[in-house]
């Protein structure tokens, strides 16, 4: 008897699903944070609609019918590199919840031991651009990046401030394709 209830259960809440799935098509931007916090149990830093529509339907799925096969999780693990590295990191997280993450590669965002940008010049370099007949310079500390008497905290949000769009500050200031905008006093 007690196993009739159980399957009578399960399958109402299979049955909920289709409701659950037309239900977020109506639901504002914050209820789908407040529902994605709900069923994934962390909140999401995304407020894109359709991203969290998409992300809600599987998992309403997942936790209804069930996740990935043993199997499925087993072939996935073997493939190991040619995963998407977000995937990885959630399998890493769910299966050894005591595991270190894994080092960041040396080229991609790397830190010097005082936590500066490696990429960036040493302190001390002043950087020149010129935009739209202006001479911008900028020069690089160690907490941060100098322009006009105020400190910022990178170069991207100096060459937003520059041109009033968002630009890869590297890259505004010439650092990204090897041409020298470094002038060192």
């Amino acid at each position: 008897m007690a196993k009739k209830g159980i399957a009578r259960a399960a399958r109402k809440e299979l049955a909920d699903v289709p409701q659950q799935l037309a239900a977020l098509a109506s639901m504002s931007v914050p209820d789908l944070a407040e529902k994605y916090l709900e069923v994934y149990g962390e909140p999401t830093r995304s407020r894109n609609r359709d991203y969290l529509k998409k992300r809600l339907a599987f998992r309403i799925q997942e936790l209804a019918e069930g996740g990935l096969s043993t199997r499925a999780v087993a072939r996935i693990s073997e493939l190991g590199d040619k995963l998407p590295e977000r995937w990885r990191m959630r399998q890493v997280e769910e299966t050894k919840p005591s595991a270190p993450p894994s080092p960041a590669p040396a080229d991609v965002r790397a830190a010097t031991a005082d936590g500066r940008d490696a990429r960036l010049p040493p302190p001390g370099t002043v950087l020149t651009r010129v935009f739209k007949g202006t001479q911008h310079r900028v020069t690089v500390r160690e907490d941060g990046i100098e322009y006009e008497g105020q400190l910022h905290r990178s170069l991207s949000s100096v060459a937003k401030l520059i041109t009033g769009t968002a630009w890869n500050g590297f890259s505004f200031f010439g650092l990204k394709s090897g041409g020298s905008k470094t002038v060192t006093p």
